[in-house]
């Protein structure tokens, strides 16, 4: 890891050497005169950028000579073009004239970081979205990532998919649309099922890696993914794509937008559906979503109202598939199956997943006085639906009923009808059930300020979150007391979400810029009710964090920046840490992160590099270890010390015009201190083997993960792309065991897109994608059980394999 840092750092030295001509200058308001602090200055067909300081002034380094198109952007301010021929050294002056009407950018600019915050970040802007738009979901558009890791059900990236940064699961990563919390507020987790297609209507988005600065809703304990949906379109349009692939896939969306309507008036759209039968036997996915805005638009003010809205109906692929059939039937799934009378097996055709989930936000912007906006954005989420399940012979008592007892001496077993003295009907045949309907509200407010060489932001939220969980019988093969829809369960949880933070932003001069932020939050969560396995399961917590957040930020030169940071991250236990705990011992605390950040980035007009160092050290993370509830579920368990120690690298080489090469690479240590491991004991039932294991591997945390994207135009209007993502070796427990372990993989997907000459059409792109082009046969996901029996260590255990060559043919016509 040294030797590699040393090479990365040697050569940007070298690059920086070689600086040729400088383009430098000043960025001034039109009407006053003032320095614009902040502003960006790109050069198109380049890659070089930077920012300009406190006096409005920047520098770019590295530019041969020749003719460039330089772009400078500032929030609240008109777009500045202009064509520079360049010989020589070149200062420039940069008048930017305010915008005749608020922006909305300002809708995010208070929980997402700065190009100078000292944090570890990639944005994505819209064409880079795009370039992986698809139809898989989001986790899968992510993967060029640094740190990220993606994983499927299905096999395809349709249907639940999931992902990991640094290792850290997605019920620890803060996500957001628009500021608003998507989390949910019970389990912490997010379901891209829920939101086919929703990467179209994503402007931009920003991953920052680590605790990163404040934002809103769950604690971001690895990562947050803070997404801006579609902004303000000047001009009216309609777009259509549709596309079709492997596994009877298939992709339709049409996107338009009325423009500016009356100098003041928007409206956009989106409806999407995607279809797929999955790589998995049965894993098939019908997914429908919208997505609509309308937008008032005033020189001081922007109110805008936002709804989007996914509906998913999946067969059920959780089960994964044993180890044991991975290399004779890879894409087994035993979700469903049951046994016929007969013998034979078969499988329940609506053994399936059903849920919707509709958002709806309003924002209010203003700007009172000369660089102060306020923003206002009220929210709910509503969110209903259900898993149905065929059940083979299970207790009545399991589903709080008593025994069946016989009128006469017989008994009843499948179409047979046979005799039996004093009998009684215990178990039966059932399809059951469970469903969730939740309502999250709240609001959330920022104010920020912008003046020489200060920005100061304050926030915060306030949000309610209600949840109804039950599970009813719809039929079972011997239940006349209960009837239909027999409810066994039901509980509610309730949870409030309070948070306030300050932020700011300080250049000291020239070289050097603090970075201070604060939050405190509060939260209470309370259950109430049964659970599915008829325990009570009532109770109330209530937390106070503080979470203090710093950093420097230092600049010896126009292409070179370093950055230290420090973070601190407190968590809540989320629902099913309570609801699985064993009530006769403690119950699960909170949890506590330290994040320390330190990095390097350079840029120059064909390089960019950033490198950075991470440590994260866990006070009392939650990890599963084995232990068991009173009931024999599994628990998690707080453990004292563990961390996330790592390297992270990133490139983008840009040789010439036609051609773009990016990189990314991931060294990490992942360690739990001291891990106590049980395991049941089936000779002695109900009690546990314990081990004692030291330093031993996180687990879903591979040491190395590193993505390569290289893309290039062979010839005019034509692009040729190809993705490649190498996965080290995963440890499925946290046992460090070799036996329980996932192997590394290296996937590539090659993607053509050609732009073709369409009368009366604005634009007209046919693409073809081949996904896993070298057929690699790899799992990205797996679960183990462990067990003692008979004197020997025995398992059960599913693994989630990806599907092999794959291809999606599409059109996208600009009307």
């Amino acid at each position: 890891m040294k030797k590699s840092l040393f090479l990365l750092l040697l050569m940007a030295a070298k690059l920086a050497a070689m600086s040729q001509i400088s383009l430098s200058g000043y960025v001034l308001d039109y009407e006053t005169n003032d320095p614009l602090m902040g502003a960006h200055i790109v050069v198109e067909n380049t890659l070089l950028r930077s920012s300009s300081n406190q006096k409005g002034y920047f520098r770019l380094n590295n530019l041969r000579p020749g003719t460039y198109q330089l772009v400078v952007t500032h929030i609240g301010y008109e777009t500045y073009r202009k064509q520079i021929a360049i010989e020589s050294p070149e200062t420039v002056q940069i008048n930017l004239l305010r915008k005749t009407i608020l922006s909305d950018e300002v809708v995010i600019s208070a929980t997402r970081a700065g190009e100078n915050t000292p944090v570890s970040q990639s944005t994505m802007t819209n064409t880079d979205l795009q370039q992986f738009n698809n139809g898989r979901d989001i986790p899968f558009v992510l993967e060029t990532l640094p740190s990220v890791v993606s994983t499927s059900d299905a096999g395809t990236g349709v249907g639940y998919t999931n992902l990991r940064i640094r290792g850290t699961d997605m019920n620890r990563i803060n996500i957001t649309v628009n500021g608003i919390p998507l989390n949910d507020s019970e389990s912490h987790g997010v379901w891209w099922v829920n939101m086919p297609d929703f990467i179209t209507s994503v402007d931009n988005l920003q991953v920052q890696r680590g605790v990163g600065t404040s934002t809103n809703g769950a604690a971001a304990f690895g990562a947050t993914l803070n997404m801006q949906t579609n902004r303000f379109n000047e001009n009216p349009y309609a777009e259509l794509s549709s596309g079709v692939g492997s596994f009877n896939t298939f992709r339709n969306r049409i996107c338009f937008g009325s423009g500016l309507l009356k100098k003041n008036f928007t409206f956009d759209g989106r409806l999407s559906k995607i279809t797929s039968d999955g790589y998995i036997d049965r894993a098939w996915a019908n997914l429908y979503s919208h997505y609509l805005t309308a937008a008032y638009q005033g020189k001081k003010t922007v109110i805008r109202a936002k709804t989007f809205s996914g509906t998913e109906h999946t067969y059920q692929a959780w089960n994964g598939v044993p180890s044991s059939m991975l290399t004779t039937h890879r894409t087994y799934n035993g979700t469903g199956e049951y046994t016929l009378p007969s013998g034979d097996k078969a499988y329940y055709d609506n053994e399936t997943d059903n849920y919707k989930q509709d958002h709806y936000q309003f924002f209010l912007l203003n700007e009172p006085l000369r660089n102060t906006t306020l923003q206002l954005a009220l929210h709910y989420t509503k969110g209903f639906g259900y898993y149905e399940q065929f059940k083979e012979n299970r207790k009545f008592s399991d589903y709080g009923l008593p025994a069946i007892k016989l009128p006469g001496n017989y008994l009843i077993q499948g179409n047979d009808t046979l005799y039996f003295a004093g009998g009684q009907i215990k178990r039966t045949d059932l399809i059951r059930r469970k469903y969730l309907d939740n309502d999250f509200y709240g609001m959330i407010w920022s104010a920020n300020h912008q003046q020489n060489n200060l920005q100061l932001t304050l926030g915060g939220s306030w949000n309610k979150y209600f949840g109804d969980h039950y599970g009813t019988v719809i039929w079972a093969r011997f239940l006349p007391q209960a009837g239909m829809n027999y409810r066994w369960y039901d509980n509610t949880g309730r949870k409030r979400d309070f948070n306030i933070y300050a932020k700011l932003h300080m250049q000291l001069n020239s070289r050097w810029r603090l970075f201070g932020d604060l939050q405190f939050r509060a939260i209470n969560y309370s259950i109430d009710g049964i659970d599915d396995d008829l325990r009570n399961i009532t109770q109330q917590h209530d937390f106070a964090f503080i979470n203090p957040k710093f950093g420097i930020m230092w600049e010896p030169g126009p292409n070179h920046k370093f950055y230290l940071s420090y973070a601190n991250a407190n968590r809540e236990p989320n629902r099913s840490n309570y609801t699985d705990a064993n009530p006769l011992q403690p119950l699960p605390t909170e949890e506590m992160l330290h994040d320390v950040e330190f990095g390097y980035k350079y840029n120059s007009s064909t390089i960019n590099l950033a490198v950075g160092a991470y440590y994260m050290y866990y006070v009392d993370q939650l990890v599963l270890t084995g232990k068991i509830n009173d009931v024999g579920a599994p628990v998690m368990t707080n453990v004292p010390k563990s961390y996330r120690a790592g390297i992270e690298a990133e490139t983008i080489f840009k040789p010439a015009k036609w051609v773009q090469w990016s990189g990314n690479l991931n060294l990490s240590r992942n360690i739990i201190a001291e891990l106590s491991e049980y395991i049941d004991d089936w000779d002695n039932w109900g009690s546990q083997i314990e081990n004692q294991i030291q330093n031993t591997y996180l687990s879903f945390s591979p040491g190395i993960v590193a993505s390569s994207y290289f893309s290039f135009n062979p010839v005019n209007k034509m692009n040729v792309s190809l993705q490649s993502k190498f996965v080290g070796q995963q440890y499925i427990d946290n046992t460090s065991s070799s036996e329980r372990k996932l192997d590394p993989y290296l996937v590539n997907n090659l993607k053509v897109q050609y732009h073709i000459k369409i009368p009366k059409l604005p634009d007209a792109e046919i693409m073809l994608q081949i996904n896993n082009l070298f057929n690699e046969k790899y799992e990205t996901n797996a679960w183990v059980y462990r067990y003692f029996y008979q004197g020997r260590y025995e398992s059960m255990d599913g693994f989630f394999p990806q599907a092999g060559i794959n291809f999606m043919i599409g059109v996208n016509l600009s009307l």
